[in-house]
């Protein structure tokens, strides 16, 4: 075990304290940001979706033409001891793999040797005045690559995005494109109108969350309307109830939109169900 302000982190295949994990200034990952990443939550020692998070990186690297250096059983174990090694009861694990150290070039480099990192950090829970009150936020222009699909570490234009959401006293934006809703800048989006709950279809436009896909099983699974289509920005203006999910957020009520109340400013009710149904599946583990 170690303690909490230095954790036990994996890098290249071995186990070190964070302070000693180190980098080469070539990594492809730091000069291009030519990786991609995951994030699994944890609860009580034990990672949850872990097999649909390895998917999703695989496809991730395929992607981007990196070869998975690790077996699924083998992603399996690392976590596994990574989560052992650190105080964490529930925590995420971010797993990052980039292409590894070549001299500075746009192409390929002949050999890749991917660097491999993992660390754990504190899963946080939902506040009470998140749970209460909801969250705020704006609609801003996506004006991201059109390759949303891959989890990459070139996520800049992301973290501008949220930065404007945040300068203006909001948590998070959602991204408008031509006219349509595709997700937040760290999130996937759904609404419920007419009682039916929505979130755009999978493709290139947005990233296919995993919070998100097991949100629409348990949809089907309780008999809940859902619909995967498209949401124009009237839809989301008009909407019941906007929510955000993520691995590390779960599900977020949004009760205020660019400054306009959403409902009666309160999660909603098929929030309440949703996230009851959400926290019983994690029990369930």
């Amino acid at each position: 075990m170690t303690h909490e302000l230095n954790p036990i982190v994996y890098l290249n295949g071995e186990f070190i304290p964070l302070d000693k994990a180190n980098i080469s200034v070539l990594d492809r990952g730091f000069i291009f940001g030519d990786g991609v990443y995951e994030a699994i939550p944890t609860y009580a020692k034990k990672p949850f979706r872990v097999k649909h998070h390895l998917e999703r990186l695989n496809n991730s690297l395929n992607a981007i033409q990196i070869k998975n250096p690790l077996s699924f059983t083998q992603w399996q174990q690392l976590i596994k001891q990574l989560i052992h090694k650190n105080n964490y009861l529930d925590q995420y694990i971010y797993l990052q793999i980039t292409r590894g150290v070549a001299p500075r070039n746009h192409a390929f480099p002949h050999q890749e040797s991917p660097t491999i990192f993992m660390m754990t950090s504190p899963l946080e829970k939902q506040s009470q005045e998140v749970i209460e009150n909801g969250i705020s936020v704006v609609s801003l222009p996506d004006n991201r690559w059109q390759n949303c699909q891959i989890k990459s570490i070139s996520l800049l234009p992301n973290v501008l995005l949220q930065q404007q959401a945040l300068d203006k006293g909001a948590k998070e934006a959602i991204l408008i494109r031509d006219g349509l809703a595709t997700e937040g800048s760290a999130s996937n989006l759904f609404i419920v109108l007419d009682d039916c709950l929505i979130t755009p279809p999978k493709g290139p436009l947005l990233l296919p969350g995993v919070t998100r896909d097991l949100i629409v099983e348990i949809a089907h699974e309780q008999a809940i309307c859902i619909k995967e289509h498209s949401i124009t920005e009237t839809e989301l203006m008009n909407a019941q109830e906007i929510w955000l999910t993520s691995s590390t957020k779960e599900i977020l009520p949004v009760t205020r939109l660019n400054d306009k109340i959403i409902s009666n400013g309160r999660p909603g009710r098929h929030w309440h169900k949703m996230i009851k149904t959400y926290h019983a599946y994690i029990q369930d583990l």
